[in-house]
């Protein structure tokens, strides 16, 4: 079968809905999006893996590619290789000097892995086929490697947009030390826009 290449286009965040992410991947060269729910904990770890963020621990995927450097172990792709009952199922492909090893994943933490790694993301036809949308090719091209859309929706922009700087920094302070980094990156993001 022959593999499409992946790639992020947005990560959003609704506060008025509890626990409710996506993670939309697009098909480079293509129309089609693929978009996938998940974690909480997950989106953060794609949010601040995306940002280039440097906690002040490090997150589990941290952990996880910390592991895997040590024991010269690298992620060559990861593939969304299933779809069942809504459930995407993932693999792993890493490789070492004398091995190539493929380990099932979520989803959501190959993709956090993923970026970390700076590895392709890729999946089937059937799978776009199935649960993908296609978009209409109204604005401009993407370019591989192009900002990701981090969006947070719920009227957070607009409680941001009536706080003062000086509040937006200890706001800013305050959700870095809660590990809060998805809504870190909104309130960054308000501060850049006023400077």
């Amino acid at each position: 079968m022959k593999k499409i290449e992946l790639e992020i286009v947005a990560l959003s965040h609704s506060i008025t809905q509890t626990h409710s992410y996506a993670v939309v991947l697009g098909e480079v060269n293509g129309l089609r999006r693929l978009p996938i729910v998940i974690g909480g904990f997950e989106a953060q770890a794609i949010a601040v893996a995306l940002e280039r963020m440097q906690p002040s621990r490090p997150l589990t995927h941290d952990l996880m590619k910390n592991f895997m450097n040590a024991f010269n172990v690298e992620l060559q792709e990861i593939v969304i290789n299933d779809l069942q009952e809504g459930i995407f199922y993932s693999k792993l492909v890493c490789f070492t000097e004398h091995d190539t090893v493929e380990i099932d994943s979520r989803t959501s933490d190959a993709i956090a892995l993923a970026v970390r790694f700076a590895c392709p993301i890729f999946t089937y036809e059937h799978i776009l086929d199935s649960a993908g949308i296609l978009m209409e090719d109204t604005s401009p091209k993407k370019k591989k490697g192009e900002a990701v859309g981090i969006e947070e929706t719920g009227g957070t922009r607009d409680e941001l947009s009536g706080l003062s700087l000086d509040e937006l920094e200890n706001l800013l302070n305050e959700v870095l030390e809660n590990e809060d980094y998805i809504r870190a990156i909104a309130i960054r993001d308000e501060i850049n826009k006023r400077k």
